[in-house]
């Protein structure tokens, strides 16, 4: 594998890095201060579309997507992109490279229909409306997909659509208007994985209820939300259908592929930050007489850091390689190696720089609370690490089984 970036890949990290230093860390105080003090933090702030107009002047626009829709990078010439937007947790939205859009995103390049791209793809790439994706669900446990109880059903020319879901990424944004949903079709099929179907359901269709945001260890998501939401006779047209009935299987695994390996690029950068900020912490203070940055047990917990975001940078590099060298199914078991591996990192690394910063580490005056609540969420996001494990697991035994 060549470590080396390309002359392309080098002059976007630095371009990349250049709109960070010069547009996102200075203004890190200012977006913080307006969601906490705005009247509806479910407003996209302005800062951020100015952000946006920025950044897309500069060609940092679609970054994560391959192909003509995007910017034309594969897998492992995004990585080191991604990284450095996740040293800032909102910065991604500013290059267009925010999930669940980007997903959603991909989902409708791969799998949508001329029409529903023409409708929904079009204003996404452009960074005007916003999307969710609607799967999980507060009654099963979701961790299993089959287990999903919402219902889709055809009626004449429409599907009506049944269902409750939670923690539905991006919803509570003014600006989504797209739900990407996932719900039955064919629930009595003895089949499992063919009794599910996406559907495409514009958010402001008669039926559909936010219930409430599901705040996480007291964050509420601002501007993006994960609302609890009620789908009661919701009604679309039959063309919304993706791919067709008894595909949503299909979709989903196409579509979470690359979406979790960004997560991985993405948190792979926050770790670094916290470890950043550790350090400097460490060399700013005196504890017994000493900076603690000579203390011998900071020293070792710094050393584990800086081993273990290596180990999982080349990790995310070695998957993503393989994915563009032999398509995502057949990197899956890197996939999910990853995906165990770079948010429990992240959990721990960012825990020791909280550690570091003493009780200063748990406040809203460094950005590592939030950091970890987001590390936290990605051990069960896309799939909780007991899920991967038991597929890798799986996969790696049938190797040596006769």
């Amino acid at each position: 594998m060549d470590f080396e970036y390309s002359d392309k890949v080098n002059d976007l990290r630095h371009r990349v890095q250049a709109f960070m230093d010069e547009h996102v860390y200075p203004n890190e105080q200012a977006m913080q201060e307006h969601l906490a003090t705005t009247d509806n933090p479910w407003v996209t702030p302005p800062l951020m579309e100015e952000l946006k107009t920025t950044a897309r002047e500069a060609g940092l626009w679609n970054l994560f997507l391959p192909g003509e829709h995007g910017a034309g990078l594969n897998n492992l010439e995004y990585a080191p992109l991604a990284e450095i937007m996740g040293w800032v947790m909102w910065s991604s939205e500013a290059f267009n490279c925010m999930a669940p859009d980007t997903g959603n995103m991909e989902t409708l390049v791969l799998y949508g229909s001329d029409e529903q791209k023409q409708r929904w793809l079009k204003p996404l790439l452009a960074g005007e409306i916003r999307s969710a994706f609607a799967m999980t669900e507060p009654l099963v446990a979701s961790s299993d997909a089959t287990n999903i109880e919402s219902s889709i059903v055809r009626d004449g020319d429409e599907y009506v659509i049944n269902g409750r879901k939670w923690f539905t990424t991006g919803a509570m944004r003014e600006t989504c208007e797209l739900l990407i949903f996932m719900g039955k079709t064919d629930p009595d099929n003895p089949n499992r994985h063919v009794q599910q179907s996406m559907i495409l359901v514009p958010k402001n269709t008669a039926g559909i209820e936010i219930v409430a945001n599901c705040d996480t260890f007291g964050y509420n998501d601002a501007p993006f939300g994960e609302p609890e939401i009620q789908f009661t006779d919701v009604r679309v047209p039959a063309s919304n259908i993706l791919l067709g009935e008894g595909r949503g299987f299909e979709i989903a695994q196409g579509r979470l592929g690359p979406g979790r390996i960004h997560h991985c690029m993405r948190i792979i950068g926050t770790a670094d930050r916290a470890l950043q900020l550790a350090c400097k912490r460490v060399n700013s203070r005196v504890t017994f007489g000493q900076l603690i940055a000579k203390h011998q047990s900071v020293r070792e917990n710094i050393a584990l850091s800086f081993c273990e975001i290596e180990q999982a940078r080349l990790l995310t590099l070695k998957a993503a390689a393989k994915m563009d060298s032999h398509g995502n199914k057949e990197a899956r078991d890197l996939i999910a190696a990853i995906k165990i591996i770079a948010p429990k990192m992240a959990c721990t690394i960012i825990d020791r720089s909280i550690q570091m910063h003493g009780a200063a580490g748990l406040t809203d005056r460094f950005p590592l609370a939030q950091a970890y609540n987001m590390a936290r969420q990605l051990r069960l996001a896309d799939g909780p690490d007991e899920v991967h494990m038991m597929a890798l697991g799986k996969q790696v035994i049938s190797r040596y089984a006769d």
